[in-house]
């Protein structure tokens, strides 16, 4: 304990300390005299571990310096001619990793910075990896804020590393042998110190995570793809595996992060992550947040191996399109399997089937950087090939409405598809492939390969798409009578899955309380003779009664309002074709 001869001089100290210094210095000056016991007035040489110690920390620290030591060199290049020393300490204070000048090597082992040095309160007293580690913010202890004589001449700030897991990982500290008299003069090294402290977190963040969506988000949309504030780590689901230490004031309740959905905070999904890719314009990934504010968002997709002909992997933006029909699945394996080529892709199917998000996702599963959407309705060649003229290579150039597309842009697609190779292209239309009326060159040059996307009254994951929009749109306890279920699973949805979405979210503003009931669902959109000549002309498209059927799951109700005709008649067409329900 404190030598009773300097009680007095210890006194003076601590009354000093509690004016004119910050709180955390004065706090930390009182926790060594009172419980660490340690004399002020002394000036001990620096806590230097064993070899083997410093093994060990240094095993245990292995991933977090391979994650740290490019920021370290970057930082330290910065600042190499002034004469400032760069210090990774683990949790526990013990230097893992250094750069400083070797000219001034002695000088700094008998400072303590150096490897092995052991910066912790209990043992340096008041100094900045110590602060730091207590109060897990970034700190700069300079000059007499030390607490120990031997460390006075020192200026020292620190920056607190968190692994994803929101624990303290390491200390990263920048430090002088001598600096001017002003702690202001520290005011930049807290800025740099800070600011790579952030980059390592972000480092570590995206190695461990390379099978699972990362969100990184910035204030600022300049900064975004290069060099964004924060970031999260998530799952298929939209739940938090990970996130850096600036993510965690997006949870403002204090509460645990880890396992939460993102959308608690965030007007964001997991199923909008696509939409917040690269391919869109920073300015234009906008997220509002739940306090009002809002922030800009930069979607990295999972980077999992694809297991080629083995059906399509879990995860990924295509994944996420279906929730297990089989008609869908067999298509999306397809789209897949074709994403990384360069074969052009039409893709067919009824409007509001998603065939404009099924486009997006195969260009997020290729090897394409740029993403060029245009509508062909309108469309004149000054357009066209201006919006192609600044892209990089490789790019995909996405056609919305194919067969709308005029004879005199037709033709400069066709030129400009002769002299841009690198660019892939997706074409969308509602009509079948025979209607598409384009120079046949012109078609067979846009349709590698077709992929029909099912019209929704085919689907069988319908109850799937009700449910996941209603948890991305509405509050978590909104849900569907079952009768207002059963009302939804039996509509024909001639508009598909965009009148889906809008009969939920009608229906969802309507309802009072969290059960949405079956008369606040809005009347169908087409009367019962529209749903009828659908039913028809999906018959003449080549939909076999028996899909129906399965798509309802054999509820012979259910399949006669999709099919907008009697129960008695849906009777008799099973008869009369010997079809039997499966077992």
């Amino acid at each position: 304990m404190t030598d009773a001869r300097h009680v007095e001089e210890i006194e003076r100290v601590l009354e000093g300390s509690q004016t004119g210094r910050d709180s955390f210095v004065s706090a930390s000056w009182r926790r060594c005299v009172e419980l660490y016991g340690m004399d002020p007035t002394r000036s001990d040489p620096a806590h230097i571990v064993t070899e083997a110690e410093l093994r060990d920390h240094r095993k245990q620290a292995e991933w977090m310096i391979s994650a740290a030591r490019s920021g370290l060199q970057s930082l330290f290049r910065q600042v190499a001619g002034q004469n400032y020393v760069l210090l990774l300490t683990d949790a526990k204070g013990v230097c893992v990793d250094f750069f400083g000048d070797d000219l001034f090597a002695e000088d700094l082992r008998s400072a303590g910075l150096y490897l092995g040095s052991n910066w912790s309160e209990d043992l340096a007293g008041t100094c900045g990896v110590g602060a730091c580690i207590v109060t897990q913010e970034p700190v700069t202890v300079h000059q007499d804020d030390h607490f120990g004589n031997a460390h006075t001449v020192l200026s020292c700030t620190a920056a607190p590393i968190f692994d994803s897991l929101g624990q303290l990982a390491a200390v990263l500290d920048i430090s002088l042998l001598r600096s001017p008299t002003p702690k202001s003069s520290q005011n930049l090294a807290m800025n740099l110190v800070s600011t790579a402290a952030r980059r390592v977190e972000m480092a570590n963040l995206m190695a461990e995570s390379p099978r699972d969506w990362v969100l990184r988000l910035s204030s600022s949309p300049e900064f975004l793809d290069v060099d964004p504030e924060a970031a999260v780590r998530l799952d298929g689901a939209g739940r938090v595996l990970g996130y850096t230490r600036a993510a965690r004031r997006l949870f403002p309740d204090g509460g645990p992060v880890l396992g939460r959905r993102i959308d608690e905070v965030l007007s964001v999904s997991v199923d909008d992550l696509p939409d917040l890719m690269r391919d869109r314009p920073t300015e234009e990934r906008v997220i509002e947040m739940g306090d009002g504010g809002a922030l800009f968002g930069h979607a990295i997709a999972p980077r999992a191996p694809r297991q080629p002909h083995q059906g399509m992997r879990r995860g990924g933006a295509l994944a996420g399109l279906t929730g297990g029909d089989p008609d869908m699945a067999r298509l999306l394996g397809q789209a897949e399997r074709l994403a990384p080529g360069a074969v052009p892709l039409l893709i067919a199917g009824e409007t509001g089937t998603g065939k404009t998000k099924l486009a997006r996702a195969i260009h997020m599963t290729s090897k394409a950087q740029a993403f060029i959407t245009l509508e062909c309705a309108g469309l004149d060649p000054k357009t066209l090939l201006l919006s192609c003229a600044e892209v990089v290579a490789p790019a995909t150039l996405l056609l919305r409405r194919i067969e709308e597309l005029d004879s005199e842009t037709a033709c400069a697609l066709g030129g400009l598809l002769d002299r841009r190779p690198d660019l892939r292209t997706l074409a969308t239309s509602c009509l079948e492939p025979a209607q598409i009326a384009l120079p046949r060159p012109l078609f067979h040059r846009l349709a590698g390969y077709v992929l029909n996307v099912p019209p929704l009254r085919m689907r069988r994951d319908l109850d799937w798409l009700m449910s996941r929009h209603l948890r991305r749109h509405a509050s978590e306890a909104t849900r569907l009578s079952p009768s207002a279920r059963a009302e939804l699973l039996g509509r024909s949805w001639p508009g598909n899955i965009r009148e889906l979405e809008q009969v939920l979210d009608v229906a969802a503003a309507l309802c009072v309380g969290s059960v949405i009931d079956l008369n606040d669902l809005p009347e169908p959109i087409e009367p019962v003779a529209n749903v009828e000549q659908i039913a028809q002309s999906s018959e003449k498209s080549g939909e076999r009664f028996e899909e129906v059927l399965d798509a309802c799951d054999w509820n012979m109700a259910r399949a006669a309002r999709r099919l907008g005709v009697n129960r008695s008649t849906i009777l008799r067409r099973i008869r009369k074709a010997g079809l039997r329900p499966p077992k």
